[in-house]
């Protein structure tokens, strides 16, 4: 890889990085209520987005540069294996229809900002609301530090801060900065930050995939040759292929499945979803959204054309950054890369707050302090807003890179068993609170040992996710296998629990709260503290 830099690609680069960042600050003021001290304001855009702001939001959310990096990268490496985000991401829409409008119902009603919030409310447990916030916590950091491998990725490739020789402060200080500003603008505009930020990411990263898929394959001869190299280069390295092997059929199909049930699991997916004006908002969201999976489709096929192109890369996360080097003329490149490094900043701002959110709300009010008001809240959760992004970057900076995608999978792994309580109390009440609490342990135990014992050619633990499944020989995905474990436990000892008479915990909702929309009686339009005076 060339050390030297591409003045123009990071000349454009730099003007897109300026541009969102004033943005950025700029959100603090845009929509802005009376009162903007409290955790609706701050943490959830005032609850106050229509279709187009979610619709940006929620895609600027889970279409992360990890997936613009790494989905293509997978392929790159492992052929079509890696082309399970595509069928997860299309599973993922009639989930979510079924339970999101259910949960902002739920959380409209009752002033929850986060899914520990309605995990308490449900089932009167904060021991269980407390297990579903640390868990979001743990698995949200490495998410958030995989994004910054991501701006890391474009960084290397344009040449500046690359260089092995170089001493780690000149190495990593475009990094440095980059965090900096994220940190920054998030501190200071909470939500809308993110949400205006979105609109330029998404829309440059639409223009980049449609230019890159009809002229990359022309540089290159069309599909027909892309194919023909890439199959060429799986027969003889003998790893992956154009279509999965049988022996890779189980493990793609509970990846994908598995993939689908805990994407909605993470606490980013839901601040996005609860900062949403109302229940039609969210049910016309799931039916666009998967406008996004056509464009992740065409993403992937990134991996066979860096293949074509003989890119040759000893990391394949910078596959993509170096096919877009190589093929596109520096200026373009340079809009491609500010799509991959803004792709970055978008989520990661939603995750560091959707993490702040849970820490104060589930953590600090309910077991250091809880008689805070809502402006102490605020500036709890805008200090760990910042906290979490530190831990990132600590994350990044001293870790291998592969490790940090292995850490990834097992964030995966770990939220998914917050499902049953989550899903299930929206639903039911029929689980018991500790029979859900016990379900989610032997589930974390079961998933976290598994993947440690996964041996990958460059580390001998948590290298990577797939297991054996136990009872029916196949290799299959460790987070779905400890989510069987977990509904298993969690119904036998539900029988068991309600048999032994043990007290259930209160629910404080009602079977009407699941439907009620804005404007129902009890369901503000625009959630108090912005009074009906407040400039919208």
């Amino acid at each position: 890889m060339k050390n030297d830099v591409n003045g123009v690609a990071l000349a454009v680069f730099i003007f897109f990085f300026v541009a969102v960042t004033v943005m950025g600050f700029l959100a603090a003021r845009w929509r802005r209520a009376e009162n903007e001290h409290s955790l609706d304001e701050w943490g959830l855009g005032g609850r106050s987005f229509g279709t187009w702001i979610t619709w940006f939001l929620l895609g600027g959310d889970l279409y992360t540069a990890y997936t613009f990096v790494a989905v293509p990268a997978a392929i790159y490496a492992a052929g079509a294996a890696g082309f399970f985000a595509v069928p997860y991401t299309i599973l993922v829409y009639p989930l979510i229809f079924t339970f999101l409008p259910r949960l902002w119902s739920v959380s409209h009603k009752h002033g929850y900002v986060t899914t520990s919030d309605f995990v308490r409310g449900r089932f009167g447990s904060k021991g269980l609301s407390l297990a579903v916030a640390v868990t979001g916590l743990l698995a949200t950091m490495p998410y958030i530090a995989l994004q910054l491998v991501g701006i890391q990725a474009v960084l290397d490739v344009m040449g500046v801060g690359g260089g092995e020789n170089t001493n780690w402060f000149v190495k990593d200080l475009p990094l440095l900065i980059a965090f900096g500003v994220l940190a920054a603008y998030t501190y200071s505009s909470g939500l809308r930050a993110p949400a205006l930020i979105a609109f330029v990411k998404d829309t440059l990263i639409y223009i980049v995939i449609a230019v890159a898929i009809i002229y990359i394959p022309i540089k290159l001869g069309g599909f027909d040759e892309i194919f023909a190299s890439a199959g060429e280069k799986y027969t003889k390295a003998g790893v992956g292929g154009l279509i999965p092997p049988e022996a890779g059929q189980w493990t793609y199909a509970t990846l994908a499945l598995g993939s689908a049930l805990a994407l909605f699991m993470y606490p980013h997916s839901i601040t996005a979803t609860l900062s949403s004006r109302s229940r039609e908002v969210i049910r016309r969201n799931t039916t666009i959204l998967p406008l996004y999976s056509l464009m992740l489709g065409l993403l992937a096929l990134l991996g066979f054309m860096a293949i074509a192109a003989g890119v040759q890369v000893t990391n394949p996360q910078l596959a993509i950054p170096q096919l877009f080097e190589d093929m596109f003329p520096a200026w373009f490149a340079g809009v491609a890369f500010a799509a991959i490094g803004i792709g970055a900043l978008v989520p990661a701002a939603i995750m560091s707050i959707a993490a702040a959110n849970l820490f104060t709300r589930n953590i600090y009010k309910d077991f250091i302090k809880p008689d805070a008001t809502p402006a102490q809240e605020t500036k709890i959760s805008k200090l760990v807003s910042l906290l979490v992004k530190v831990g990132a970057l600590i994350f990044v900076l001293t870790m291998d890179k592969t490790v940090a995608i292995n850490f990834q999978l097992l964030g995966g792994i770990w939220i998914l068993q917050t499902f049953p309580a989550l899903v299930g109390g929206l639903f039911t009440r029929w689980f018991h609170r500790w029979a859900l609490l016990a379900g989610w342990a032997v589930g974390m135990l079961y998933g976290t040992i598994a993947a440690y014992g996964v041996a990958s050619p460059t580390q001998k633990h948590f290298g990577g996710s797939a297991k054996e499944i136990p009872g029916i020989g196949e290799i299959g995905y460790i987070g779905l296998t400890a989510f069987v474990l977990n509904v298993v436990v969690t119904v036998v000892l539900t029988f068991v629990l309600k048999a032994a008479k043990a007290p259930e915990g209160i629910d404080e909702t009602k079977p009407e709260d699941y439907t009620a929309d804005a404007g129902d009686p009890g369901v503000q339009v625009e959630l108090p503290p912005a009074t009906a005076g407040s400039s919208h």
